[in-house]
């Protein structure tokens, strides 16, 4: 969500109505989240100067590891140096962070591919945020699951309970620090996740949703109290231990 947020504003920013403009200090703490969107909380350090040059030689754009030649443009302006700089800043202090570790394993090579791109600067600011739609799409709409066998089969449904919250085994990336909270497309994918923790016995599809609109299941791994919830149902394991439960 921050990673696509900035894209999105830098986006902006490279097609204002000014012109592309550069964020001359671009550092984490110059950003801020507002209702779901990153905000820039300090523009005095934003230009829409761009480079003067006579010929390619003097459009080297450096950061402390990395150069990147760019052309001289027949106007004697550096081609796309704001949007370049902004766009290589926020790959190292954004991307390189953020992207790799909380997706779902078959959406990581997509997210490697932009990582790439970004950190060589083979993407503009246009593609970047092409690459993160289409990641965005395969995400909510569930299609990045790969044909597997169905696994929800193997799990008995208790319609109109849920479990009571609590304190339970942690997994990455939760969204609650007190146990496992994770955002799914489908019940039959939170079984898929349920199966791979060798924890889990239980989960419950809640009510709750992500900024994607996914919901959020909580896997357990005990069946605690039951309670009366006719809009839940909670999967517990075809197993002996979950059957002597029952």
């Amino acid at each position: 969500q921050i990673c696509l947020s900035l894209v999105k504003l830098l986006f902006y920013l490279a097609h204002s109505p000014l012109g592309s403009i550069v964020l001359l200090d671009f550092q984490p703490r110059q950003f801020v989240m507002v209702d779901g969107n990153l905000k820039v909380t300090d523009m005095d350090d934003a230009s829409t100067e761009e480079l003067s040059c006579k010929e390619d030689k003097d459009c080297t754009l450096d950061f402390p590891t990395k150069s990147f030649p760019l052309k001289c443009s027949a106007v004697g302006k550096c081609e796309g140096i704001n949007e370049k700089k902004n766009l290589f800043n926020a790959y190292r202090y954004f991307f390189t962070y953020l992207l790799p570790h909380s997706a779902p394993p078959a959406l990581r090579p997509f997210l490697g591919d932009i990582l790439n791109a970004t950190g060589d600067l083979r993407y503009g600011i246009n593609e970047t945020l092409k690459a993160f739609e289409k990641v965005l799409h395969l995400y909510k709409s569930g299609l990045y699951l790969q044909k597997r066998p169905l696994l929800l089969k193997d799990y008995i449904s208790l319609k109109g309970f849920r479990t009571v919250e609590g304190e339970d085994y942690k997994c990455w990336p939760s969204y609650s620090h007190l146990g496992c909270l994770l955002s799914v497309h489908s019940a039959e994918e939170a079984a898929a996740i349920c199966n791979s923790q060798s924890q889990c016995q239980s989960f419950i599809v809640t009510q709750r949703r992500t900024w994607t609109g996914r919901p959020l299941a909580s896997f357990q791994s005990s069946l605690t109290d039951l309670i009366p919830d006719a809009n839940a149902v909670v999967y517990i394991k075809r197993s002996t231990s979950s059957g002597e439960r029952l």
